[in-house]
């Protein structure tokens, strides 16, 4: 797949509109699956050039078909969109070395986590950012492992990104005050609001929003009522955009679980998932991504 053409093509699109700050020219994103991708999307419409890395050559080339296809369909929505060479994609982390932000965005582990970290760190020049897209683990366990703790800070993108409004700007106890501000600027500067907060578990929107998901799945789970009432309750009792339940399905059930489990290590017993959840993992109903979770869903 390439990149469609456009009427006016220039090296970088421009901001989003009523941006006041710039991008860095340079991101990196460590991870190019579903978050990756959105957050790589996100950072080329507003103008950078963004390298995405991934673990092999099959994972790269599915990375930048994502990117491709979120930048045509922001083509055909009438939005201006970058040459194709402000993207690259690979396999070496030295592509990284020119990136004034690097964000890791491989999969909700910690040990994952740690080790992607280390190697952007390895690659990275003095003045980056480096920034975990976690959106569950403490900001400040992930920084204890880090030389340079105090560029450091978590920015948690929401599923799907070109779809959300909203990043959390996580800030450790050793995150410098300028980085938040440099990290807000560009969550402003990809047309998104940020909000910040500090380091905590689950920090403020997951926290929240499993806690609403797992007593929905306990309903679910003990006949209270269907997903789908269940669902609909929230929505036009509480004005909720989407219910707890499909909105499960799209974070994906794999993803809520280990959040979940996170919590429950911070927390006790109130974030214990239900069998039901863990059941629907066992067998891969993960929600949107498998075509089936708490409901079933088209390719």
């Amino acid at each position: 797949m390439t990149l469609p053409e456009t009427t006016s093509r220039t090296r970088a699109a421009a901001a989003p509109a009523g941006a006041t700050a710039s991008v860095p020219a340079v991101v990196g994103v460590l991870g190019g699956g579903r978050m990756g991708a959105g957050i790589a999307h996100a950072f080329l419409l507003a103008g950078a050039r963004v390298h995405v890395v991934e673990r092999d050559e099959a994972a790269a080339a599915q990375a930048r078909e994502r990117v491709e296809t979120a930048l045509t369909r922001s083509a055909e929505r009438g939005t201006q969109i970058p040459d194709a060479d402000t993207l690259t994609t690979g396999l070496d982390t030295a592509a990284f070395a020119e990136a004034g932000l690097v964000i890791e965005a491989v999969p909700e582990d910690r040990a994952l986590k740690l080790d992607a970290l280390a190697r952007i760190e390895g690659a990275v020049q003095d003045d980056a950012v480096v920034a975990s897209n976690t959106s569950s683990i403490s900001i400040d366990a992930l920084a204890a492992s880090l030389a340079r703790p105090d560029r450091f800070l978590g920015l948690h993108f929401f599923n799907p990104v070109p779809a959300s409004a909203l990043v959390e700007v996580v800030t450790g106890e050793r995150t410098a005050a300028a980085v938040v501000t440099r990290a807000t600027q560009w969550v402003e500067a990809i047309g998104k609001t940020a909000v910040v907060v500090r380091d905590a578990p689950g920090f403020a929107s997951s926290r929240l929003g499993v806690a609403l998901g797992l007593e929905a799945i306990r309903m679910l789970e003990e006949g209270v009522a269907t997903a789908h009432d269940i669902d609909t309750a929230m929505e036009l009792g509480y004005r909720h955009p989407m219910g707890p339940l499909r909105t499960t399905d799209i974070v994906g059930l794999d993803v809520r679980l280990g959040i979940a489990e996170e919590l429950e290590r911070a927390f006790g017993a109130r974030f214990t998932p239900p069998a039901l959840l863990r059941d629907l993992v066992a067998r891969g109903h993960l929600g949107r991504k498998t075509g089936r979770g708490f409901y079933e869903w088209s390719a």
